[in-house]
């Protein structure tokens, strides 16, 4: 089971429960659920009781046991425990879960792993001040948004600078005020996007870092611009991100080379729960991120992933002379699936994902 399908088999617990009459309260369009945070339980957890009980009269537990009740005859759910004031973890059956998982973010054609389809989401209206770190928030939050299915105008104080558009790219947004734009999105409300300013040139760092440098502090810190951005050590997370994307798409070269595909499975290895729930969180990142305009979310995400993909890449080739079994193409899938968020969330910052570095 997938967190999407996750999602709606909570939602159809509240609709059934609604239908039932054990609630009486308006059933919401969807459900989050998301890893569980500490003493928390299981591979999800959701706040879903916690939502619904002010409106159906009755407390949290309450709402979380009538839940909790439905949630345990549906396919897949292995145990529901509920912890804290009323929150619902659940625990997944078998080894189904991971593969599901990865299933899903290898998934061929369609809408990416944790996107919305499009005008699914709310409108919005941004307007960025003339500032090049404004420049590229304003560029990138319209990213995220559409990824969230918004209907998003944008614009800014004044057009960028030509050497802004030159080095750093950021073709998606039309600078004009927005209210001088054709097709102005109704009813929608205006956000400013003012972070705080760059204390220097970012632009000698290049597209890649000097993105980067701009989008992975929050909008109300103040970035640092300097050459660690450059250095392809390990102590440098911008470095990290784009090693392990490119470490991925090498291992799938090099099965290729061996005979082998990957094939989503049981990976056969410890240590993969801190990737697996990493991975499992991306959607609730790229939801969160578009809901606080906050791309430094994501970025700090890739950064999650890609540490926690580092210590699985040694174990997916076969050593010596062992032929490549079925947890070798698990584990091929599992790397596969990691470098796909990390090009997702690169993509989106308008960062290069290269296959070699």
């Amino acid at each position: 089971m997938t967190p999407v399908e996750l999602s709606r088999t909570v939602l159809r617990a509240v609709r059934c429960a609604v239908d039932e009459g054990e609630l009486r309260v308006a059933v919401p369009e969807r459900v989050v659920v998301a890893p569980p945070g500490p003493g928390g339980r299981g591979e999800y957890a959701t706040n879903v009781a916690l939502q619904l009980a002010r409106p159906a009269g009755r407390t949290p537990q309450h709402v979380a046991e009538v839940l909790r009740d439905r949630l345990l005859r549906a396919d897949g759910i292995g145990d529901v425990v509920i912890t804290g004031p009323g929150f619902i973890n659940i625990s997944l059956r078998g080894s189904a879960a991971p593969r599901a998982l990865v299933e899903e973010i290898l998934s061929p054609g369609g809408i990416p792993y944790g996107h919305l389809p499009e005008a699914s989401g709310e409108r919005v209206l941004l307007h960025g001040a003339a500032e090049v770190r404004a420049f590229v928030h304003l560029d990138v939050l319209v990213r995220i948004l559409r990824s969230q299915g918004c209907l998003v105008r944008a614009g800014g104080d004044a057009p960028p600078r030509p050497e802004w558009v030159a080095v750093l790219g950021g073709g998606v947004v039309d600078h004009r005020p927005v209210d001088d734009q054709p097709g102005a999105v109704p009813d929608a409300p205006r956000i400013d996007v003012r972070p705080v300013p760059a204390p220097a040139d970012p632009l000698p760092l290049g597209r890649d870092a000097a993105r980067w440098a701009l989008l992975r502090p929050a909008a109300h810190d103040r970035p640092r611009i300097g050459a660690e951005h450059l250095e392809q050590r390990e102590s440098n997370p911008f470095f990290r991100v784009r090693y392990v994307h490119a470490r991925t798409r090498a291992l799938l070269r090099n099965a290729a080379d061996l005979g082998f595909r990957p094939e989503p499975g049981a990976v056969g290895v410890s240590g993969t729960r801190p990737l697996l729930t990493a991975l499992a969180d991306h959607p609730r990142v790229l939801a969160a991120a578009a809901r606080h305009r906050a791309p430094d979310r994501l970025a700090r995400h890739l950064v999650t992933v890609a540490d926690a993909t580092q210590p699985l890449l040694p174990a997916v080739l076969p050593l010596g002379a062992e032929k490549p079994s079925a947890v070798h193409r698990a584990r091929l899938a599992l790397a596969e699936a990691a470098g796909t968020v990390l090009a997702d969330g690169l993509t989106l910052l308008g960062i290069d994902a290269p296959d070699h570095l």
